[in-house]
């Protein structure tokens, strides 16, 4: 396979798993699916990690990883105890 079909092809995965991730924490539903407010949402996400707020951005991102962290390891929990293997 061709180096640039390869990037591409990962970068495709790479954007499909982010994808999953906003279905995931339920921000399709939440939002009626409206791309301008997700959009909205990661601008200002995107604005908070750039310290445009009185929380550090490093304090941000610890908070939020260890509340995803938190999130994988209870799906993983119920997959185990269900014998589940997807979330819907």
């Amino acid at each position: 396979m061709r180096d640039w079909a390869k990037a591409r092809r990962e970068r495709t995965h790479h954007l499909i798993e982010l994808g999953g991730l906003v279905q995931k924490a339920g921000l399709v539903d939440l939002t009626d699916d409206d791309r301008a407010t997700l959009f909205g949402a990661f601008l200002d996400i995107a604005g908070q990690l750039q310290g445009s707020n009185d929380t550090a951005p490093v304090d941000l991102k610890a908070r939020w990883r260890r509340a995803g962290l938190h999130a994988f390891d209870r799906d993983r929990e119920h997959d185990r105890t269900t014998g589940r293997r997807d979330h819907d």
